[in-house]
């Protein structure tokens, strides 16, 4: 244990910057993800054969597109979207770059999380809504969503956490963060400790993230009340 502190305070330095990174890296990505996501998810409920406005085409389109990017594995992702993420950002390696493959993947994620959330709610809200004249764009917005929140922001926070270890494992084709130093500091040079104190971290801020999300979700969720 004095050994793994010595090294903590040998490196904390790099620890720090690799610990913004990675935040930066997941913060960016989650909500760049959410903003495609959170609008597909919302039209693979509402064009399904049950849905506001049933549309077989829309909605196989968009199953077909989600299923096909969340079975590619994220390492090989990143190669493919190579040129891509150099057209976007003008390289395909650093932080920046790495948020690129971090979105595409997340964003197919996301939109079956939402769709999951979507379709808990209780059929007859929607009804009473449409009862009352409201437009399928007011259900969405004004029922849907409100009522979908607190699972929605569970499902931020497995979202969060997700991106979170793929930024790690985009340290392993230039990326920064703590799966950089992991990787540089710790395997490379085959210093344990490292590497130790790096899992460390992460498991200590998933475990924050997961804290804060979980209250926050209690907190809205009006069944708990």
């Amino acid at each position: 244990m004095q050994n793994l502190f010595n090294v903590f305070m040998d490196f904390r330095g790099v620890l720090w910057d690799g610990v913004l990174e990675t935040l930066y890296m997941t913060f960016a990505s989650v909500t760049l993800a959410y903003a495609i996501g959170l609008p597909l998810g919302v039209l693979l409920v509402v064009t399904h054969s049950t849905g506001l406005m049933p549309n077989k085409i829309v909605h196989t389109a968009l199953s077909g597109v989600v299923n096909t990017v969340r079975s590619i594995p994220f390492i090989i992702l990143i190669v493919l979207l190579m040129p891509f993420t150099r057209l976007i950002v003008g390289t395909a390696i650093g932080n920046t770059a790495a948020i690129v493959a971090l979105v595409v993947a997340a964003a197919p994620f996301i939109a079956r999380m939402v769709e999951t959330s979507l379709n808990e709610m209780d059929a007859g809200v929607i009804d009473a809504a449409r009862s009352m004249g409201a437009t399928n764009f007011q259900i969405i917005c004004k029922v849907m969503l409100p009522e979908s929140i607190p699972s929605l922001i569970r499902g931020f926070s497995i979202t969060t956490i997700m991106l979170m270890s793929f930024s790690a494992m985009a340290g392993a084709v230039g990326a920064g963060g703590l799966g950089r130093i992991a990787i540089r500091y710790g395997y490379q040079r085959f210093n344990t400790d490292v590497m130790i104190i790096t899992i460390m971290i992460i498991v200590v801020i998933v475990a924050l993230l997961q804290f804060f999300f979980n209250t926050l979700a209690a907190k809205i969720d009006k069944r708990t009340t």
